[in-house]
């Protein structure tokens, strides 16, 4: 079954191991193929992008979900994975998820529970500064004096 694609003008697409950048005008075109990694602009994540925890995870598995031998990124992976159970254990299930996907080889899969990651990451992260307004932190040597 073909995949239609529509891309904004000027958006930028991986296909296999290519990336295609739309012209000044919309497109629309069908992909047909089997376990070719396809991934949008907007899922695309950069070394300079990927600035959390949670977001080097998902840059992991970009790697390995684009590159014709996955297993080359799974050090790199494994050890993101150690220090975010480490520090948050609380995301286990998620992280569970995301190896269930690698191991049974649907890279996607995993692409899209590492999204589920980021967004976990992300109400920690607004839950900590709800609890902990900027300048309300304690031990702060400037207020010490």
């Amino acid at each position: 079954m073909a995949l239609k694609v529509e891309l904004r003008p000027h958006e930028r697409i991986i296909v296999g191991n290519c990336v295609i950048t739309n012209t000044d005008q919309r497109a629309r075109f069908l992909i047909e193929g089997e376990n070719v990694p396809i991934l949008r602009e907007r899922d695309i994540l950069t070394p300079e992008t990927a600035n959390t925890p949670a977001k080097l995870v998902y840059l992991a598995v970009q790697l390995m979900y684009i590159s014709p031998d996955p297993a080359t990124q799974h050090g790199t992976y494994f050890n993101l994975l150690r220090d975010i159970v480490t520090a948050v254990p609380s995301a286990w299930p998620i992280i569970e998820d995301i190896n269930n996907n690698i191991m049974g080889g649907d890279l996607y899969r995993a692409l899209k529970d590492a999204r589920k990651l980021i967004a976990y990451e992300d109400k920690l992260r607004e839950q900590f500064d709800a609890t902990h307004p900027k300048g309300d932190v304690k031990g702060d040597v400037s207020s010490a004096a």
